[in-house]
């Protein structure tokens, strides 16, 4: 009797630590599986175990953690902090070489996997077949956001998981298209396999919640939502910018909540926010629980996107499956993402956001037409769906018995 198929997905991330929509897709893959009742594989979750409480409830009777053993330490351990930001500055002249491949040290081979899911853009070298993850190639597009240093570990690593990964998961045709041309990998061996809203794992918040919520952040009664930490391709300066646009009229003085880590690019956020006298209307909230954030979609008049960059956003599916309307830029993924469903605008054209904030807040009937189109346009994706989709990869690769519904999904069109 073949013995069940055992499958390692890596769940590596360091407890309150921001990875942006990492920790959402390892969460909503943990879920799909858990609902998954017509197979017998087995998923083992490599975590630090003083750094897997997060995902710990997520996962179902078929899933169970697996030791990564000690987190490693931050190149450089204790040397002096000039002496790795000379590194930094320095390591880009010696190429490749500068920029060490981690390799397995054989914890996963040892547990019977035989098959490693990179589910981020970190991974290992193992000798198992493995997919890799790289989400998106943001540094070959917006390279003006990255150290000479961190374009030069991304362009090492992803290439070198890219080559050596028996498949390449995307969650788009148009990531596909990129990877494609780029790192001009053969188009059957990048795959699409769409993601999905994981706020549907997460538990309604209650009343008493909400309140404290509400007083804890001073949430304004009526709010434009953008969660997304302070990184400089989510355009943050955008919005300031429309905003300023939008407050010219002494009719129309909107706020923005914002959620998610506050990095160094925040302060000139709020410099450019005070030049423009539009800084009493941005509240930052910092990080929320699961349930807080359900409760501020809920909330929210409408939910805005003004990234520069996205592979796909997290942000408009969780919006979408929440019932709030939506406006989006024009780039990579999100056009398709957003079909009808959204109001599309060019994010470099402060005007443009501006007239896109305007219809939301001002026509009530819109909102009420792109909620309902949100919700159909999100409806036919679901955690489930992207978990029975790997899992057909997974028995494809590990030379498993496929079943009709595994060519069905293996063979279809991309949804997105």
């Amino acid at each position: 009797m073949t013995a069940p198929l055992k499958v390692c997905l890596d769940a590596r991330l360091v407890s309150g630590t921001s990875y942006g929509g990492v920790e959402s897709v390892i969460l909503g893959l943990a879920s799909g599986f858990a609902a998954l009742t017509d197979g017998d594989e087995q998923y083992l979750f490599l975590a630090w175990p003083e750094h897997d409480a997060w995902l710990r409830p997520y996962l179902g009777g078929n899933s169970r953690f697996l030791d990564a053993g000690p987190q490693p330490a931050p190149w450089g351990g204790s040397r002096p902090e000039w002496l790795r930001a000379l590194w930094h500055q320095l390591s880009p002249l010696f190429g490749a070489a500068a920029v060490p491949v981690p390799e397995s040290d054989g914890r996963v081979e040892a547990s019977g996997a035989e098959l490693m899911h990179f589910t981020k853009q970190d991974a290992f070298l193992t000798r198992l077949p493995n997919i890799y993850h790289p989400h998106d190639l943001q540094h070959l597009h917006l390279p003006q956001f990255f150290t000479p240093r961190q374009r030069q570990q991304r362009e090492v690593l992803y290439r070198r998981f890219c080559r050596e990964a028996t498949m390449v998961s995307v969650t788009s045709s148009w990531g596909k298209q990129d990877l494609v041309s780029h790192y001009g990998l053969l188009g059957d061996r990048v795959q699409v396999v769409p993601l999905a809203p994981v706020v549907g794992a997460y538990a309604e918040p209650g009343a008493s919640e909400i309140e404290a919520l509400r007083s804890r952040v001073r949430l304004p009664h009526e709010f434009f939502l953008y969660p997304a930490q302070t990184w400089p391709h989510k355009n943050h300066l955008g919005l300031v910018e429309a905003l300023a646009r939008l407050s010219l009229d002494p009719g129309l003085r909107p706020q923005i909540v914002f959620t998610g880590h506050r990095d160094a690019h925040a302060e000139a956020v709020m410099h450019r926010a005070r030049e423009l006298g539009v800084e009493a209307q941005l509240v930052f909230a910092g990080f929320v629980s699961p349930s807080e954030l359900i409760g501020l979609y809920r909330l929210c008049r409408a939910v805005l996107v003004p990234s520069l960059f996205e592979a796909a956003s997290g942000p408009l599916w969780e919006a979408f499956s929440l019932g709030a309307p939506a406006a989006c830029s024009n780039v990579t993924s999100l056009p398709a993402q957003a079909g009808d469903a959204a109001l599309v605008f060019d994010p470099r054209d402060p005007a443009a956001i501006a007239a896109a904030m305007l219809r939301l807040w001002t026509d009530e009937a819109l909102r009420h037409q792109l909620s309902a189109r949100g919700r159909w346009q999100v409806s036919r994706f679901t955690w489930e769906r992207t978990a029975r989709h790997f899992r057909a990869h997974y028995r494809r690769l590990a030379s498993r018995p496929l079943t009709d519904e595994d060519r069905t999904l293996l063979s279809a069109e991309p949804l997105l």
